[in-house]
């Protein structure tokens, strides 16, 4: 099960929204979903929950590009959600990494429905080479562990943070019973 709110800094406070990620493809869908919640470009964080698993924090201050925290990239990849986060840039890897994937591929000809015993083994293959990308995935937090330091949760807290570490944040926010409101 998934949570995920957007939380807006105005001059009056916090101000919370859940929100739905359905439509959401990418991290560009994601920032403008979060600046469409501040008119006046003031902070916004997206944060992002899956029970116990990982969660994951998205800043976007203005027209910045996003900065962004995961707590687990690893799992947050098996999830729909987590995978929105998990760019080329947060993960380390140059932009088009995905050619050393088609690399790893046997393309032997059989892959254009001709019919061989081979056939079966150039899938596995295939999964085997998938597999291996996933891998390199890390097991842990990754990104910018110093997201929300200006706002008083620093990175020795984020980095600790499991559970309900969404409300953990908009506790350290002071803004809690707004996040309630929409949870």
């Amino acid at each position: 099960m998934y949570f995920a709110a957007l939380l807006a800094r105005t001059e009056d406070g916090w101000e919370a929204s859940d929100t739905e990620l359905d439509d959401v493809e990418t991290l560009s869908d994601l920032a403008d979903l979060a600046r469409e919640a501040s008119p006046d470009e003031d902070t916004v964080l997206v944060l992002i929950e899956q029970e116990d698993a990982w969660f994951g924090v998205v800043r976007v201050d203005g027209e910045e590009d996003p900065r962004i925290y995961v707590s687990d990239a690893a799992a947050a990849a098996r999830s729909s959600y987590g995978e929105i986060l998990l760019t080329d840039e947060l993960l380390g890897r140059e932009p088009g990494d995905d050619g050393d994937d088609l690399d790893a591929l046997d393309l032997d000809g059989t892959e254009d429905g001709e019919s061989d015993d081979d056939e079966d083994e150039d899938g596995g293959g295939g999964s085997d080479a998938a597999a291996g990308s996933g891998e390199a995935v890390p097991h842990g937090p990754v990104g910018d562990a110093e997201v929300l330091d200006d706002l008083g949760v620093s990175e020795k807290e984020l980095r600790s943070m499991s559970g309900d570490a969404v409300g953990e944040i908009a506790e350290a926010l002071g803004a809690l019973d707004v996040l309630e409101t929409v949870r």
